[in-house]
Parts: structure tokens; sequence; C-alpha cells
């Protein structure tokens, strides 16, 4: 390669054009990231100028290019940006600025010298004069924008390319609205440089133009690192891709698969077009967040994806460079056409699932079932079902397994923190026997140990009878989707009417017996008992003191309260209304208000007829129910 450190004038002077390679990331520098830095340091030199001072040279950084063939003897010389193309576009807004102003004083011969640093010479003897007359030409995203913007002639007529920038005034807007960042960089700039040159005098306009003008081509200098044959392009662009605004893991992804491409003389353009583009929506860079991590929409997807694809587990924080271990395990690399037809792949049911909808596809539906209980390790399972040649029942068995396991080991309180191994250890099991409702069954049935383990009938009735369900083992968001599916399930036993919300978010969970039972609620014997009652009950039994029959059955009411059959779901206004109220209000306002099966059967009792008893029935009864939406292992097989 070839160092040298030039001018901005020097790097601009010849005919050719810094081409950003298509698939690189848009322009992202802002005003408050970099052109205030950028345009305070341009200030300090062209200051030194105007006084006489010694005047050494502001270096920008580095840009890395890479020479393409030339066919011929038309046309421009064309380098690709290997790294600096936020700086080269940067500079390219800059000068158009000053070129504004010169115009508007009437400086035409320093004008002349700034336009030709923003364009070249000599369109006739062009191929495509429409882009090369450009000194920069930026990735596609920036295009049109940059274009019109380097092409208007005054500020008259960006407002006029610009309208939804501008005021009826034409004052640029400041809220509410996204510019186009070579607009928004262009009037930036512009302001910065009218408002140091309005500190002068109305003669020393002319002069002060020059002198900015001058500062930027001669006082700024750029390194500039140009590639020969023998140079690695991807392995320079990793080792400089910190400079400037941070890449994403997936960045450096997007850009090893086109380098790649070119590489191997595809058809990097019709690929990119194809089976990239789709990445490139604003779905795909919305922030996620996982715990304490926000990632990119595109970086989980990813991480997933690859997991599903090595079946083994995935180091987040080395995304980009497990995606290169993977693309060259094996005899040969991976091509780059491969590698995206496997991202394309998984991309259509990663986003079912995390999109999940109760009435959709099996993976959709699936993502909506899980969606409450926030484990994400099980995506590249779901995702290794998901793309696979099953039928629409089988994938939905499938993936009615991995919720049935999920949903009882929570609900009888076993630990969710091994799943990353569970999922992998199944997921590698499966690459190995193939991807079918059997093997995965006989995956789940196989796992031993309270960390691992597939909990059997009778230990998930029990817990659904017994078990301190809410507050206890389920959050909110957990209990609200355990009640759901089983009002759904109820729903497809006995005919009914009403049209259940789909966005159960808007249900409350309701204690049927309140947690503040003291005031409406006497004990079987008559009397009411107190909070400090319940409390001294509480500390008596924590120390393994004996119970009277009084303080038994308080006790015993305190166990009742949070399970499965005191619960169910009510709007949240008539929960509001019936909190901590004695049942015949409740029930009244249940009688008025509610649709769901839920709770039809509470209406048949009497005014003091919910006991820990009728809590105890109706668990048994709605444990039934959950056996069948989540059914468990064969115990023949656990043996």
């Amino acid at each position: 390669m070839k160092s040298d450190d030039i001018t901005v004038q020097q790097l601009f002077q010849d005919r050719r054009q810094y081409m950003v390679p298509f698939y690189q990331r848009a322009y992202v520098w802002t005003r408050s990231g970099q052109w205030e830095q950028l345009w305070d340091d341009i200030r300090v030199k062209a200051e030194a100028r105007l006084i006489g001072s010694k005047n050494g040279p502001h270096f920008l950084g580095a840009v890395v290019l890479d020479p393409q063939p030339r066919d011929g003897l038309i046309g421009v010389d064309t380098l690709h940006i290997i790294d600096g193309q936020q700086r080269l576009a940067t500079l390219q807004f800059i000068l158009k600025s000053v070129l504004l102003l010169l115009r508007s004083v009437n400086s035409a011969a320093i004008a002349e010298i700034v336009a030709g640093s923003l364009k070249n010479s000599n369109p006739d003897t062009m191929r495509n004069p429409k882009i090369e007359i450009f000194k920069v030409w930026p990735t596609f995203r920036d295009r049109d924008d940059y274009r019109s913007a380097l092409e208007a002639e005054d500020r008259d007529a960006l407002r006029a390319v610009f309208p939804k920038s501008f005021t009826q005034r034409g004052e640029f807007r400041r809220i509410g609205i996204h510019h186009p960042p070579a607009l928004e960089a262009i009037w930036y700039f512009t302001a910065c440089f009218e408002k140091w040159i309005a500190e002068g005098t109305h003669e020393e306009r002319s002069t002060r133009c020059e002198t900015l003008a001058t500062s930027i081509l001669q006082d700024l200098k750029i390194v500039s690192i140009v590639l020969d044959n023998n140079d690695d392009a991807q392995v320079i662009f990793e080792t400089l891709n910190g400079r400037g605004a941070q890449l994403h893991s997936t960045d450096l992804i997007r850009n090893f698969i086109f380098m790649r491409a070119d590489r191997e003389n595809a058809d990097s353009k019709t690929f990119y077009d194809t089976l990239w583009q789709k990445f490139e929506q604003s779905c795909w860079n919305e922030e996620q967040k996982r715990g304490r991590l926000r990632k990119q929409r595109l970086e989980w997807f990813i991480h997933a994806a690859l997991q599903a694809e090595l079946s083994e587990e995935i180091d987040l924080g080395r995304l980009y460079f497990e995606y290169r271990r993977y693309v060259f395990n094996g005899l040969e690399p991976k091509t780059a056409e491969y590698q995206l037809n496997v991202l394309s792949k998984y991309a259509i049911p990663y986003c079912a699932l995390v999109d999940g909808k109760m009435d959709s596809s099996p993976i959709s539906r699936f993502g909506w079932r899980i969606a409450p209980f926030d484990i994400t390790t099980v995506q590249p399972l779901a995702l290794k079902i998901g793309i696979e040649s099953l039928s629409s029942d089988e994938q939905g068995e499938m993936l009615d397994i991995i919720v049935s396991y999920i949903v009882r080991r929570a609900i009888c309180g076993l630990t969710p923190k091994n799943y990353n191994n569970v999922f992998i250890s199944i997921l590698r099991s499966l690459s190995k026997t193939g991807t079918s409702l059997l093997m995965l069954r006989k995956s789940f049935e196989s796992l031993k140990g309270e960390a691992s383990r597939w909990p059997t009938d009778s230990e998930f009735r029990n817990a659904c009878i017994n078990a301190p369900l809410y507050p206890g083992r389920l959050d909110a968001s957990k209990m609200r989707a355990i009640l759901t599916e089983l009002e759904l399930e109820i729903r497809k036993t006995v005919k009914t009417e009403g049209v259940i919300a789909q966005n159960f978010g808007q249900l409350d969970i309701d204690h049927i017996m309140p947690q503040r039972w003291f005031e409406h609620w006497p004990l079987p014997d008559g009397s009411k008992a107190t909070w400090s009652d319940d409390n001294s009950v509480e500390i008596k039994k924590l120390s393994g003191q004996q119970l009277n029959e009084r303080e038994t059955a308080i006790s015993t009411r305190r166990e009742k309260i949070p399970t499965l059959g005191n619960l169910t779901l009510l709007n949240l206004s008539v929960n509001r209304e019936a909190q901590h109220k004695a049942f015949k209000t409740k029930r009244d306002l249940l009688l008025a208000n509610t649709t769901l099966r839920l709770n039809i059967p509470l209406l048949g009792y009497q005014n003091d007829g919910w006991t820990e008893e009728t809590i105890k029935i109706r668990g048994e009864v709605l444990a039934d129910v959950a056996l069948r939406v989540w059914p468990g292992p064969d115990p023949e097989n656990l043996s």
C-alpha cells in the first residue's frame, strides 16, 4: 500500500471518483457527533490565516482507498472507499457550503477552484457523466439526496428541491422532521460560515470568504492510504472499523459478504437487491433490549440464525468473528450467495417468531405464546424447526412441546437458568438425528435433573392446584398468559357468543378471594382476622411453632389465595371496583361485565360461597384444562 498525507485540494484535484461500495452503510455523521468539532478546527485555521500566524496543517484522519481496474481511456479513475466515507462525504458538504458563499459575494475565481474539488471536468469523455462527474459517489441510500444537494446552485434551489425541510417563510425546520443528511450538513456549515464571515466588516466579507476556502483546501490534511494488488481490503477494513462512528457487527458482516462476492466475481448488485436489501428496512434497525443489552434487531437475528446453523452457543460480543468462523468452517469457504441464501431462509420465520400473533402460522403463534416468558435462548431451536420442510401440523406440535416444557417448569417453580444449554443440546441432537416430532419429543423426555427435566403430569397438576403462582412463581405477564390460554382452551369445548379480546394486556389479574380479605371475608368459624393476625401466624409458622385451629385456617387461606383456582381475568376498571370487596359484590360485577368462560362458573356460587374448598375444586378443574393445553412427557419414556 502507498501512504501520503495530502491536502483536501490535492485529494480532490485529480480527475477521479471516490466511490462508496453500494453495500456499505449510509451517511451517519451528525452535528453534535462530528460537525461541530470539525467546524471548530476549520475556524481555528481560518483565523490564524487572517492574522498572518504561522499555520501548520490540521489532520482529519485517514482514508483507505482501493483502486478499481479501468478499461480504456474513457471515464474517470475509480477508487472504492474502504474506510473514511464519512470524512470524504462531509468534506464535499463543506466545500459545497463554501461554494454557495463564494457565489453570493461574487468571488468567481476562488469559486471556480472550489467547484473543481466538487466535480470532475470534461463530462464528454465519461461513460456515465451523470455519475462520474461527482468526486464522491455515495451508497445508493444516499444518492438521490446527495446529487440534489450538490447540484443546487444556491440556497433557494435547496429550498425548492427539499420543500419539506423548510417552513412557508423559507426557514429551516428545527423540530418534527428528519432532514436528508446532505441538506442538513450543507445548511449547518453554510450557517456557521456566514456567521463567521459576518464577524468582519462588509468590506472584509470577500477576504474572509476566500480565507475560509483556502484554509479548507490547504490547511486540512488527510492521510491517503491507497492499496495495491497484494493488500487485503477486507482485513484492512476490519482493522480500521473503529474510526469515526462505531460500526455494528452487522455492518462488518454485510461488508464481509459483499467483499467476498466481489472476489468471487459474482453479481454483487443483484445479490444485494434480491437477498440483502430487505435487511436495510427500518424494522431491522430497531433497537431491542434483552436484559441489559440493546442491539439492533438484525444483530439479534444473525446471532440466533448462526446458532441454529452451528448448533452451538455463540458469544454475541464476538458475533462478527464467529460469523467468519462459520464461513470458513469446512473444506471450502461458503460463497457469498450461499451465505445470503442462508440468512434469507431464516428471515421469514424469525420475523414471525418475534412479531408473534395468536392466530397465525405455527411459529408466529409460538412467538405469541412464549413472549411473556422472555426466553430468547429458545429462538435458535424454534428457527431450526421453522425452516424445515415439515407440515404445518407437525411444526405446530413440535413447537407446542417447547411451550409445554417452558410453562410446566415455570408453574412447577423450576429454574430457567440452564435453558441456553438445554436448547443448544437439543439442537445438536436434532442436527444428528434429523428434525422431527418424534426426535424432538425424545430429546425433551431424555432431560434429567432439576435444572433440565420436563415435569410430569402429576407434578404439574399438583402445582396448578396448590402452588403459589401469583404472587409467587409467576409475574403478571406470565400469569396473564397462563389464564389467557386456559380461557382459549375452555372456549373450544363450549358454545359461546362472546368474542374474546385478543389484546389480553388490557385485562387485569384478579384474586377472587382478595389478598386483603380481612374486612369482608370472615374465616370458616365466622370470625374476622386482621393483617396483624395474618402476619403473626406466618411468623409463628416459619419458626416451627404449633398452630391452633383458627391460626391454621388463617394459614390455609394465605396459601390458597395465590393459587390458580383463585385467579381470573377482569377488565381493569371492573377489577378496581371489585378489589377487596365481598364475594357477592364481585359476583354481581362479573354478572354485568364478563363474557370470559373462566368467570361464568363463579356466577353460580351463593353470597358466601367462595371458600378455600371451592378454590381447590376450581383449581382441580383448571389443572385438567392445563394438562390439555400443555401436554407433558410420556411416563413410559421417563424411566
